[in-house]
């Protein structure tokens, strides 16, 4: 009994799976999952090694955030005198980043645009006083006048909007002069040819008016530069449009009596003027006269010169200016508009001119102290009037009707017409001959148990081993005892598969056992792809992903996403055990359901099931019922790599180098040689030998061969070796397929053929292929990790888990006795994981954390952290962080392109591209981009012909980046198909290193990416890629490679790359110093998180010595760490697309120019970054009409128009 202190309690299993549980579940959520790694210490290590770069990462960018802040608020303008060394240390890092220039019409358009459209505090929201008073301080520092401070304040929102404000209606010569672009010269500049003209709008403008505005108005009025002044003055004074046209009647019908009258009160005052101001005063014409205004202490020359009005006079006030070069243009304005106003409230009916003097020389100076709201005079500082609006669109996004709910009447009219069908269906014949066949299998000894369990639990686990009838019957089940109690009108039964196919066999084969067409009682619903009718169809089997976007588009709440559920009775979610992103996102939300809907039932079925995992789970709020169903599959034997070694006599040849040597002691050497040669590689002609030798085993008999792969690429190469075997018939079978290909796996081979399929793990679960005999199983998986450390995803080939392996072995096994040959060996299965991890433990969670928001859920964290397995949360935090950069949400409010993203079923940067497709006229261009994304470059690479292959790309590329290289590329391919025999296609496919089947893959993804858009309702039903004329604007712009290349950019943000070219060198030549192209190594290229980076060579611009357009960035796709961070999949593109695709610009005030994303500077005019500032919150202002009204067509819009003209052009004029 001396070690009885080291003794566990006799209860310890209950402790270990009960109270410890708690605890560790408890250590997960507050991020010590460490603790209950297998080396603790060591995990523990790794996670404060991560935690630190991270915190080391944070801390820089605060620290260069508080650094420009700094600067910002202690250095209001740089010194140029006395302290050029001060100087050329705040220019440090700036001197050579790209510079912005915005062309003279280009920047008026967008002036234009944005005092039209741009809307101000969108929320009305207040600064506080105490805010307010700091950023008054703050900014009188930085330049600006107190009274524009205090009204741009009371019109903001926050400081930035604030100094957003001032920069965009402070005319430019009150500027402060940091904000000012180098060089800047106040004044007018103009060659017509017509100098009477240039005289006019130069005499006009003098007073403060728009140059722009003189122009026009001059134009429209004829060249009468009295009438032009006079409506100047009127605009300025704000009156209505038919006060204006009363002030510039026709004079012909101005009697001639009134008209000599006005004269002579109008001369009489001029002769009396010229007595009391002697030689100040001067007649410049009948009509005008001039005086130099007289005002004590005032440093600023004055001149005040009156012009007669048109209408009569003294009852009109005469049209005024103030000239004088010291005062900027809009406190003229502000004078002239008072001095009018006091002429029109005290001085008409009488000689005016004296008493308006008087009061000009005793008010300018208030006037110039405290100017007025700059909006008062806005009307003559602009060409065009601004308009004040405030957030009138409807924010929300387009959701759907509310289901009608349930109807739980007993025995009502139209359960009893069900009851009536379903009698007289189960005495024919057809039907009698299926319930035979439901009756042999597992699952209907367990119907009684299953129903009963099911109704009187809110959940309930059924797991059942391959081929026990779990996925076909228990839905029929539940249905069946629905319709025999008269509660056949509320059955409505929505059965989830994690894929496609599994949806589309299921729907099949039961509709079949109950001898109705798919499409009736028995439905089913994929991307792109439905057949069900409303209260007829009672089993619809979904993709995981169609009901989770049919919650998501439900309205935005917790409340929304049940009354989503209210026409459902029973949700079953099958193949719970793979834990996918999806499933495991649905649970969360089904739990949260059940505790509002009791009468709900949720299902959950596997192969293999965990049970107590799940059961735990929901037995906080939700009563849990389990059912166990043994399998009926046939004996299947197994044969490892040796077994297939000597089945074949198969040897490689040379080591394979990768091979764990235990367990081969028993072997006879030649096979544990063998083995050695292969190593743990695939290798696609031992594949091909092994069918070769099973089709001969099997001679005459009929059977169907299953093989498993990794990936699409594993795929195409294995068919490609099977194919020299004569008699086989080679199918694939892999998720980027349509269905119409998928289900080509399914009818037997034709006569005298041996069906083959290459699959991935789509061939897995819940599908049930009835001629395979023999499985040959790779054992491999493609599996996608995320390291938020560095933020890097990898999709890498790894080893499947047993749970897996034996699903597959299973296929061999449904329907008759088969064999599985596992090319791999005894010891490398007894390593492999016993279950996969959850997908969201090692998946980048953006799109999870977007579709969560779009939910409404406004604490995403604490949502996430209540799943079955929760996911890091550093990994949330950097997600959340990203969708932020990416446009997706501003702050915690989704964006209106955040809303569309949600809705799109890809990933977010394809989604983006395609809503940036559609929105700028590039749909066509862009939707094969985002398909080649997600398949892989068509371009192939062997081994021999390197060169060969990216000098045939580079041709397709042409220097403008590999994407639209493979674009090029797709879209011959696909003219070239419509018009030639498919041998010709091969042909030129293989003579220009490009790869059929991937082009064909590709151009399946462009079709489901096709319907995603057009059931998010972004693109009308209609559209078809065949005839993209009938709907031109969306594809006006196809041809157009600066703007395709500027939204791939977009879209990939914040994966963007700086360029950095060496200093530039020239040679002596004939017509003097010529600028060298700099050698393509000596080009750096930096990101945010890695620092220099470099071009993947496979790229076809590694060897590029200059970039299209002036580019000066680069966007990437894909990186990876080997030696070097490598980046891929690019695209070069110019300091536009970054300002208005990449994170929003920040004013740096020391005058050096703008800040993006806190990392790319660029030297320019800080009112550049604001008109594109405001230009973005209009363009997201489009993107949210778009949401409201799916029918609207974008392609017209003048934010969108002036946009792809700024990114396409560089912000120059054309």
């Amino acid at each position: 009994m001396r070690n009885i202190h080291m003794m566990l309690p006799p209860t310890y299993r209950d402790l270990w799976k009960g109270d410890f549980q708690e605890l560790k579940k408890e250590d997960v959520k507050e991020g010590r999952a460490w603790m209950y790694e297998a080396d603790p210490f060591a995990a523990k290590v790794e996670r404060e090694e991560a935690q630190a770069i991270m915190g080391k990462r944070r801390a820089e960018r605060e620290k260069r955030a508080a650094k420009e802040a700094e600067q910002s608020v202690g250095l209001g303008v740089p010194q140029s005198s006395g302290g050029g060394g001060a100087s050329r240390n705040i220019m440090r890092g700036w001197t050579r980043v790209p510079k912005i220039e915005m062309g003279k019409r280009t920047r008026a358009q967008v002036e234009d645009l944005v005092r039209r459209h741009a809307v101000w505090n969108h929320y009305e929201t207040r600064i506080s006083e105490f805010q307010g008073r700091n950023i008054l301080n703050e900014f009188i520092d930085l330049g600006f006048r107190k009274s524009h401070i205090e009204e741009a304040i009371g019109e903001c929102k926050d400081r930035e909007e604030t100094l957003e404000w001032l920069l965009i209606h402070v005319p430019e010569d009150d500027l402060p002069k940091w904000s000012l672009p180098e060089g800047y010269v106040a004044g007018i500049s103009m060659a017509s040819g017509n100098l009477k003209r240039e005289a006019s709008i130069k005499r006009l403008a003098e007073a403060g008016y728009s140059a722009e505005l003189c122009e026009k108005l001059l134009d429209e009025n004829g060249g009468d530069e009295g009438r032009t002044a006079e409506v100047l003055q009127n605009m300025l004074l704000r009156q209505e449009e038919s006060q204006a046209e009363s002030i510039t009647p026709d004079i012909s019908k101005i009697a001639i009596g009134e008209e000599n009258n006005e004269h002579g009160v109008w001369s009489e005052e001029q002769s009396t003027l010229e007595a009391i101001f002697g030689h100040r005063f001067k007649s410049t014409s009948p009509q005008t006269c001039q005086i130099p205004l007289n005002i004590p202490h005032f440093q600023t020359a004055c001149t005040l010169n009156i012009r007669r009005p048109i209408r009569s006079y003294p009852s009109t006030a005469p049209v005024v200016t103030v000239f004088s070069a010291g005062l900027p243009a809009y406190i003229r304005l502000s004078i002239i508009r008072q001095v009018i106003q006091h002429a029109n409230e005290d001085l008409l009916g009488e000689a005016m001119i004296f008493n308006m003097v008087d009061w000009l020389e005793t008010e300018i100076p208030k006037i110039v102290e405290n100017p007025g709201r700059l909006r008062d005079v806005s009307a003559g500082a602009s060409a065009v009037r601004e308009v004040r609006s405030g957030l009138t669109r409807n924010r929300n996004q387009h959701m759907r009707g509310t289901p009608r709910p349930l109807d739980w009447r007993l025995g009502n009219p139209q359960s009893m017409a069900i009851l009536e069908r379903w009698q007289f269906r189960q005495e024919s014949s057809q039907q009698r001959r299926m319930l035979a066949v439901r009756q042999s299998l597992p699952a209907w000894s367990l119907r009684d148990a299953i129903v009963k369990t099911v109704n009187e639990n809110q959940v309930t686990i059924i797991s059942g081993e391959t081929g026990s009838g779990k996925s076909t019957q228990s839905v029929q089940f539940i249905l069946d005892d629905m319709i025999e109690r008269k509660l056949g009108a509320a059955a409505n039964i929505v059965c989830t598969q994690p894929r496609r196919i599994s949806a589309l066999g299921l729907a099949d084969r039961v509709s079949d056992e109950r001898c109705t067409p798919v499409g009736d009682e028995i439905g089913y619903a994929i991307r792109g792809e439905s057949k069900q009718k409303p209260d007829i169809t009672k089993i619809t089997f979904v993709t995981t992903g169609v009901l989770l976007r049919r919650l998501q588009t439900s309205g935005g709440s917790s409340d929304d996403v049940v009354a989503a559920l209210g026409d459902v009775s029973h949700v079953v979610v099958d193949e719970v055990h793979e834990r996918s992103l999806d499933t495991d996102f649905l649970l969360v939300l089904l739990r949260d359901v059940l505790s509002k809907r009791k009468d709900l039932r949720v299902i959950l079925m596997s192969a293999t099931l965990d049970a107590a995992v799940f059961e735990k789970y929901f037995s906080g709020g939700s009563s849990v019922g389990k059912v166990e169903i043994q399998g009926r599959t046939f004996p299947v034997e197994d044969h490892y790599l040796d077994d297939v070694l000597r089945l074949t006599g198969f040897n490689a040849g040379t080591r394979g180098g990768d091979i764990d040597d235990s367990g081969m002691e028993d072997m006879e050497p030649s096979v544990a040689h063998a083995i050695q040669s292969i190593g743990m590689r695939i290798n696609y002609n031992l594949i091909a030998e092994t069918v070769r030798a099973l089709d001969a085993q099997l001679g005459s008999q009929e059977g169907g061969i299953l093989i498993f792969l990794p990936g699409t690429l594993e795929i195409h190469r294995t068919l490609d070796a099977i194919r020299t075997i004569p008699n086989v018939h080679a199918l694939p079978l892999h998720a980027s397929l349509m269905s119409a290909e998928q289900r080509r796996v399914f009818p037997p081979a034709p006569k005298g053929k041996r069906k083959v399929i290459a699959a991935t793990n789509v061939a897995e679960t819940s599908i049930t292929i009835e001629d395979i005999v023999a499985v040959i199983d790779t054992g491999k998986v493609k599996e996608t990790s995320f390291d938020p450390q560095n933020n890097m995803v990898k999709l890498e080939e790894v080893w499947a888990s047993r749970a897996a392996c034996k699903q597959r072995r299973g296929r061999a096994g449904r329907v008759r006795a088969g064999k599985c040959y596992k090319l791999y060996t005894r010891n490398a299965e007894a390593k492999m994981m016993e279950r996969p991890e959850p997908e969201i433990r090692r998946v980048p969670l953006e799109q999870l954390c977007l579709s969560v928001r779009a939910m409404g859920v406004q604490n995403v964290p604490a949502f996430l952290a209540s799943a079955l397995t929760p996911p890091e949360s550093m990994a949330v935090e950097g997600a959340i962080d990203l969708l932020g950069r990416m446009g997706a949400l501003d702050g915690d409010e989704l964006t209106a392109l955040g809303r569309h993203l949600a809705m799109i079923p890809a990933d977010l940067r394809c989604g983006k591209l395609m809503v940036y497709g559609a929105t700028f006229g590039c749909l066509e261009a862009c939707l094969t981009i985002a398909a080649i994304l997600t398949v892989r470059s068509p371009f192939i690479s062997p081994q021999a012909k390197r060169e060969e292959s990216k000098e045939a790309r580079s041709r397709f590329a042409q220097g403008q980046g590999d994407l639209l290289g493979d674009l090029r590329a797709y879209e011959e391919w696909s003219e070239l198909r419509k018009a030639s025999h498919q041998r010709d296609v091969r042909m030129w496919c293989d003579q220009c290193f490009l790869s059929n089947q991937t082009l064909n893959d590709i151009s399946s993804n462009r079709s489901q990416y096709l319907s995603s858009l057009k059931e998010a309702g972004f693109i009308p039903t209609n559209y078809h890629s065949s005839s993209p004329t009938t709907h031109a604007s969306l594809n006006a712009h196809n041809e157009n490679p600066a703007l395709i290349r500027a939204l791939i950019a977009g879209a990939f943000n914040p994966q963007l790359a700086r360029i950095e070219l060496p200093e530039k060198k020239f040679a002596p030549s004939m017509s003097g110093a010529v600028e060298l192209d700099p050698e393509a190594r000596t080009i750096k290229y930096f990101n945010q998180d890695n620092g220099r980076v470099f071009v993947h060579p496979s790229s076809t611009l590694f060897d590029a010595q200059g970039f299209p357009g002036g580019a000066a960035y680069m966007s990437y796709f894909n990186k990876m760490a080997t030696s070097k961070v490598f980046i891929r999949d690019l695209t070069p593109f110019n300091a536009y697309t970054l300002l208005l695709f990449s994170a929003p610009p920040r004013l740096d005030t020391l005058g050096r120019g703008l800040l993006v994303d806190n990392w790319l500077r660029l030297r320019g005019w800080a009112r550049i970054g604001v008109l594109i500032s405001r230009l973005r919150m209009m363009l997201d202002e489009v993107l949210a009409k778009k949401i409201e009204d799916p029918a609207w067509d974008v392609g017209g819009d003048e934010v969108v128009s002036v946009v792809r003209k700024l990114v396409e052009l560089d912000g120059l004029d054309r």
